[in-house]
């Protein structure tokens, strides 16, 4: 299997494990809310975890995009949480998240909290990815240090040895 091969399934099972996650904590809350007495009928429940599992490869299949080193950071972005957040749009409608006895005030304010957690987690890996990838360079500029490299304009080069005499 390829590398992004590896990398799309590895970033999706994450995402679908955060969607289900959500959903589940979501789903806890509105039955602590409702005093225990939170229920649905016709396989709502079944359907709402399979959106849920469509929801976190929406957002994970498209994280592939950066990958790409032609592309700029904000159209990367753009594609992926457009991606992400338009499948997210068509399964909230399908399963009932955005419920019919919402007003259309209610709807957007439902639909704004929720696009604003998908920021909140992209903007998380954003920065946990920033970080590593800082770690990774300060710990590869030590190591080059180490065996006697130093840092010339853009590139590393081997220290000379000072002859004697």
């Amino acid at each position: 299997m390829g590398k992004a091969v590896k990398e799309i399934l590895k970033s999706t099972v994450i995402s679908i494990g955060m969607a289900l996650t959500i959903f589940s904590l979501v789903g806890m809350f509105f039955d602590i809310v409702n005093g225990g007495n939170f229920s649905m009928e016709g396989y709502q429940f079944t359907k709402m975890v399979a959106g849920s599992a469509i929801v976190g490869i929406g957002f994970g299949v498209p994280t592939v995009v950066y990958n790409s080193e032609k592309l700029p950071t904000p159209i990367k972005v753009i594609i992926h949480m457009g991606i992400g957040c338009a499948v997210y749009t068509a399964v909230a409608y399908a399963v009932g998240w955005f419920g019919g006895a919402a007003t259309p005030v209610q709807g957007l304010v439902i639909a704004g909290i929720q696009l604003a957690v998908a920021f909140v987690i992209w903007f998380c890996f954003m920065r946990y990815y920033r970080k590593e990838a800082k770690q990774m360079n300060e710990d590869f500029k030590e190591e080059a240090r180490k065996q006697g490299y130093i840092l010339n304009s853009f590139a590393y080069t081997k220290k000379e040895k000072k002859s004697k005499g």
